[in-house]
């Protein structure tokens, strides 16, 4: 059972249903039902929602992948655990105007990071390294 990958899966999603309440109220208060109507607070919060929605769903299918494979768990809870961390980061860090840059662009180290890693997991489990 791929246990690792359910708890992040589970944190993970978490954090993207906040950003989507996040942009459901920004939508009320800008009255704004489809696209962002030219109102920036709606659009940066619909860009850190949709940032999210890329890079969280294939991590995750990697990290099964890996999970299923045999990864080091001490692996998959790094990968796991920087994933997270850069996904709260660069929402937290693009939600303002201006960017918190320092956070933003920590997070995008930290996610790319964690996508880097759980690649490389991916393919040890791939090629019976484990």
């Amino acid at each position: 059972m791929p246990r690792f990958a359910a708890l992040y899966a589970a944190l993970l999603l978490t954090v993207f249903l906040a950003l989507t309440v996040r942009v459901l109220a920004q939508r009320y208060r800008a009255q704004v039902v489809a696209g962002t109507g030219g109102d920036r607070g709606l659009e940066r919060s619909v860009r850190v929602h949709a940032n999210c929605a890329e890079y969280v769903p294939v991590f995750l299918a990697a990290l099964v992948a890996a999970e299923l494979c045999g990864a080091p768990t001490w692996a998959l809870h790094a990968a796991g655990s920087a994933m997270l961390a850069g996904r709260v980061m660069h929402g937290i860090g693009m939600s303002r105007d201006p960017d918190i840059v320092p956070l933003r662009a920590g997070g995008m180290i930290l996610t790319l990071a964690a996508l880097a890693a759980v690649t490389l997991l991916a393919l040890g489990g791939g090629t019976r390294l484990w």
